[in-house]
C-alpha cells in the first residue's frame, strides 16, 4: 500500500510536466533501450538510457553515464539492455504484488 501511495504522490507532482497517461486498459509492457558509446570525450565512458511503457503510458525512464569504459559499441548496447532488463524484473514483481496482470514475455527494443 505504501508503494501505491508513493506512486500516487509522484503522479500528482508530475501534472505540470506534460506526461500523458492513457486510460486505455492495455497492460502490455514494453521497453526501449539505447546507449551512446564513448559519449563522454574526457572519460570515453558511454551513456545509457531506457524507457518503459505500460500500454501507451510512459511509466519509467533513466539515463546515466556508466562507470566503466566499453571497448566496443556492442558491449555498450548489451550493458544498456541488461540495465533495462533488471528494471523490468523489478517492475514485473511490483505489478504482480499489485495484482496487475500483464502479458509476458516483455518486448525490449534497442537500436543496433
Amino acid at each position: 500500500m505504501s508503494a501505491a501511495l508513493h506512486l500516487l504522490r509522484y503522479l500528482k507532482g508530475t501534472l505540470d510536466i506534460g506526461l500523458f497517461y492513457s486510460n486505455d486498459s492495455d497492460l502490455t509492457v514494453s521497453a526501449y533501450s539505447d546507449s551512446d558509446w564513448a559519449a563522454c570525450v574526457d572519460t570515453r565512458r558511454f551513456v545509457t538510457g531506457f524507457c518503459i511503457v505500460l500500454g501507451e503510458s510512459l511509466i519509467g525512464w533513466k539515463s546515466k553515464k556508466q562507470p566503466v569504459v566499453s571497448l566496443c559499441s556492442a558491449d555498450a548496447e548489451y550493458r544498456s539492455i541488461s540495465k533495462v532488463v533488471a528494471e523490468l524484473t523489478w517492475l514485473v514483481r511490483l505489478l504482480a504484488d499489485l495484482h496487475v496482470l500483464g502479458s509476458l514475455p516483455i518486448s525490449v527494443f534497442c537500436d543496433n
